[in-house]
């Protein structure tokens, strides 16, 4: 099964949370969206379900940034 993904997108001049077909936000800076999809994700996690926020890179691809859930470790995603 996929993991969830909780998707950080620059918007104007702040952030938004992408889930589930729904947007959250704005947040005024990539940190302060990090906190709260985070701390969601960590919720699912906590449930077993893998979980991931995501952030897009240089190369216009997301990336894991944080992970959790079944079989993962809570922690900070590593390249």
């Amino acid at each position: 099964m996929s993991p969830t993904r909780y998707f950080l997108v620059q918007h104007d001049n702040g952030w938004m949370i992408k889930f589930a077909d729904e947007e959250f936000g704005p947040y005024k800076s990539k940190s302060e969206a990090m906190l709260f999809a985070v701390d969601a994700a960590r919720k699912l996690g906590e449930r077993g379900n893998a979980t991931e926020v995501c952030l897009m890179g240089e190369n216009g691809h997301f990336h894991a940034e944080w992970v959790a859930g079944r079989d993962r470790a809570t922690e900070p995603a590593r390249a």
